[in-house]
């Protein structure tokens, strides 16, 4: 089993938060502690075994966690945030499952407790009934450390994010919004427009014909759960908006080669965005065999964090971490585990760059 917290907290204990429960258990053998202001969802965690124990408190739940986990709809992150790092101790930290990271880490982000994170990771059914061991298994999972992150912190959640079977990332907070303006929110803004077009048309009809399966994919999460994805419109609301802009300008080009009648030009545009769809899945690939970079560091704040950001940037996945402090505490070194030859010496040259010293140790764990 791999190593990792003995005690987690969980806080909001619904899909995101009982598949947390689930998989710190049964994958780390963490003790789970869950909280949740509904108490029939705290039972109904009970029953599918998705937290061992039970807390009465926000403050209840924290005592004693090594990490603590908010998982809670995005307009209630922060005040929920705050109420938990206040109660922890000083050596926990403490992410949150967002699926926006500005608003929190600017409200919070000053606590070298608190590092954001976003697991990319769900189901259209709700409810911690229906959370599952597996559900980040082999999901990326972003995180957002700042200056003041401490560095075995981070050390500490990524490592526990590993074992519960996903891949972190990290990525400042302003790139992350935008991304997921477009690769997430963006759709559900999609599916309800269409949802709304095809209604129109169809809705005055006799006979309104059966919609194929095009349509029933791509509105899937039309309509999904409204306050949720209300709070999350609003936490992202002027990226969300350009992503529309853009689109719309899209597809008003679309119009226009359509209304132009060139069938060359029009089998070229459904062509390109195929092969925009397969450029863009086949990075989700695994690079290959994981290589080990070890750096030696300063103890310093920050120093994690500039790193992990600055390979996150580059397209590096950290798939995982180790830090090595030394016995005086001034240095140390870290190592870091990334996918392949290419990603390895991509690495190295920008590790290199920001004046440390590194060492490719081999090219596999």
């Amino acid at each position: 089993m791999p190593e990792g917290p003995a005690r987690v907290a969980v806080l909001g204990v619904g899909l995101i938060g009982g598949s947390i429960g689930l998989a710190a258990q049964r994958r780390l053998g963490a003790e789970v502690v869950g909280y949740d202001p509904d108490p029939e969802t705290v039972a109904e965690a009970r029953r599918q075994g998705a937290i061992g124990a039970a807390a009465a408190s926000v403050a209840a739940a924290c005592a004693d966690a090594e990490v603590v986990f908010c998982a809670a709809p995005v307009g209630r992150l922060p005040e929920l945030a705050a109420a938990a790092l206040a109660a922890a101790g000083p050596d926990t930290v403490l992410s949150d499952v967002g699926s926006t990271k500005r608003g929190i880490v600017a409200a919070i982000g000053a606590d070298e407790r608190f590092i954001g994170g976003h697991p990319l990771a769900g189901a259209e059914t709700a409810g911690v009934e229906n959370a599952r061991v597996d559900l980040f298994e082999g999901a990326r999972w972003y995180l957002t450390p700042t200056e003041r992150s401490s560095g075995l912190l981070y050390d500490r959640l990524q490592r526990t994010i590993s074992g519960l079977g996903a891949r972190p990332q990290a990525i400042d907070p302003e790139s992350h919004d935008r991304i997921m303006a477009t690769v997430s929110h963006m759709p559900h803004v999609l599916a309800n427009a269409l949802a709304a077009e095809a209604a129109t048309v169809l809705d005055g009809s006799e006979r309104p014909p059966e919609v194929g399966p095009s349509f029933r994919d791509t509105t899937r999460v039309a309509g999904a759960n409204p306050p949720v994805w209300a709070d999350i419109y609003a936490a992202n609301a002027d990226a969300v908006a350009d992503s529309v802009e853009s689109v719309a300008r899209r597809l008003a080009d679309a119009a226009a080669l359509l209304r132009g009648g060139d069938r060359g030009a029009i089998q070229a545009w459904q062509a390109a965005a195929g092969e925009d769809r397969r450029r863009l899945l086949e990075r989700q690939l695994d690079a290959g065999p994981l290589r080990e970079l070890r750096i030696v560091v300063a103890n310093e704040p920050g120093t994690i964090a500039r790193l992990a950001l600055a390979l996150g940037e580059a397209g590096v996945n950290i798939e995982d971490m180790a830090l090595h402090p030394a016995p005086d505490m001034q240095s140390g070194s870290v190592s870091l585990w990334v996918g392949g030859a290419e990603q390895a010496r991509r690495a190295e040259e920008l590790v290199r760059e920001r004046g440390h010293s590194v060492t490719v140790v081999g090219d596999e764990r």
